[in-house]
């Protein structure tokens, strides 16, 4: 059995492809099994990974190369797609490659945003509807909880997620420098665009005491407000309740400022000096930069913004090759377990052997037993021919192969055999033989 990887993504397809070939959670479960009706006896085991950035399969084949041209023809095919669509932007890995593929994506080392914490989770969703379909087996299983663990390790030992690297999360963490408390905080956000979107999902996360979204336009403010758990008012409320939030993050398309000087020194006096954490995302900006200098205003702009995002960046890109050589020692510990399940049916085999001989021993030893019984004569010569009797047995197939190896061969059969049986690799090909057949003649 062979593992391999099956997929695209952000780096390797744009998004037009990407969103044709995305899969929702509730189609997984049956795009796995019309896989395996489809493909038969060529995927034993099969998961499907689908984000906003990849899709990937990870399947189990004995017909690997079979797999790596009927798949994406499948797949083509259930998207309404020509396989050419498909041609220059998928990849695929086998074996050692795909193990260590998946463990970087576990890290956040293969994602649009390094370190990223989220693909973690969506594979462990990936994980949980393969096993739940029934598809996931022994090989898979083992696949994704190395993977789980490495992602783990690569977050507890390296730097590879502790820096922001978005405009928003940075926001975040700067006004956890300024609040002990996200959750005791009330926030405003004026403007309700895609940035103010991401900033309200990131401080949403932390649960604040109260966000209230203020825009020109009342109803998109109010789609937005609904998305987050937060209140709406309109921009003329700002001066009378400015002074009643902690933080304030603004993104506006307006040409002049919103929040002037004036407007955030009364809110000061209010507040009796308490702090305020304020972002100015807009450009023109929508605070008056003046108001940077007061001493109970905490104020970032883009561009302040952008050198915590950079800094995050290069700090993070300095852990990534920490990161790859755990992940390097992971794959390697993954190989070794897969090179001894294939060494299972040899194994099995040997034991089954190994039994018919031990069975006919007994036997013959048994019949001397109850004969010497009989007879009054000593019982222990029956247990000395079941020693001696699988001894050589056991030896015979080893030593025929030395004996009959030729000069080339007989090197490797000294080396194994003196490792196996205790013989040093120095003794003579005679005194080796010898041994072995003292043993079997005994």
């Amino acid at each position: 059995m062979q593992l391999i990887t099956f997929g695209l993504n952000h780096a390797t397809a744009p998004l037009a492809l990407r969103e044709q070939l995305a899969f929702g959670d509730a189609q997984v479960p049956d795009t796995l099994q019309q896989l395996r009706d489809s493909l038969g006896e060529q995927v034993t085991e099969v998961a499907l990974l689908s984000t906003c950035n990849r899709t990937e399969f990870y399947c189990v084949t004995d017909k690997p190369h079979q797999l790596a041209e009927t798949l994406p023809q499948w797949l083509a095919q259930q998207r309404q797609l020509v396989t050419n669509d498909l041609s220059g932007h998928v990849y695929q890995h086998t074996q050692g490659s795909a193990a260590q593929h998946a463990f970087r994506v576990a890290s956040g080392l293969d994602s649009m945003v390094l370190g990223e914490p989220q693909i973690l989770g969506q594979m462990k969703q990936a994980e949980r509807l393969a096993r739940e379909a029934g598809c996931l087996g022994t090989l898979l299983n083992q696949l994704f909880q190395r993977s789980f663990a490495t992602a783990k390790e690569v977050r507890s030992q390296t730097e590879i997620g502790a820096h922001s690297v978005s405009m928003a999360a940075a926001g975040v963490r700067l006004a956890e420098r300024i609040f002990e408390r996200l959750a005791d905080c009330a926030i405003l956000f004026v403007g309700a665009g895609e940035m103010i979107e991401l900033c309200a999902t990131h401080f949403a996360a932390q649960q604040p005491k109260r966000m209230v979204i203020a825009n020109r336009t009342r109803e998109r403010a109010q789609t937005l407000a609904g998305k987050v758990g937060a209140s709406v008012m309109s921009l003329n409320e700002l001066p009378e309740h400015f002074a009643q939030f902690d933080i304030v993050v603004s993104c506006t398309a307006s040409s002049l400022p919103i929040i002037g000087l004036g407007m955030v020194e009364r809110a000061l006096k209010t507040r009796k000096h308490k702090p305020m954490f304020m972002m100015d995302l807009a450009v023109p900006r929508d605070i008056e930069s003046d108001v940077a200098q007061l001493d109970d205003v905490f104020l970032y702009t883009v561009d302040d913004l952008a050198s915590v995002v950079q800094e995050g960046m290069e700090q993070r890109q300095a852990a990534v090759g920490d990161a790859e050589r755990i992940i390097q020692q992971r794959v390697q510990d993954f190989m070794h377990w897969l090179e001894g399940r294939s060494a299972l049916p040899v194994i099995q085999e040997m034991r089954q052997h190994a039994e018919q001989l031990r069975q006919a021993e007994l036997s013959k030893a048994q019949k001397a037993l109850q004969k010497a019984l009989a007879q009054g004569t000593d019982p222990m010569q029956a247990l000395e021919q079941l020693s001696h009797g699988l001894t050589n047995k056991f030896l015979h197939a080893p030593l025929q192969a030395l004996q009959q190896a030729d000069e080339h061969t007989r090197p490797h059969w000294l080396a194994l055999l003196g490792e196996l049986y205790g013989a040093s690799s120095t003794r003579t090909d005679s005194s080796l033989t010898n041994k072995l057949t003292n043993k079997e003649e005994e």
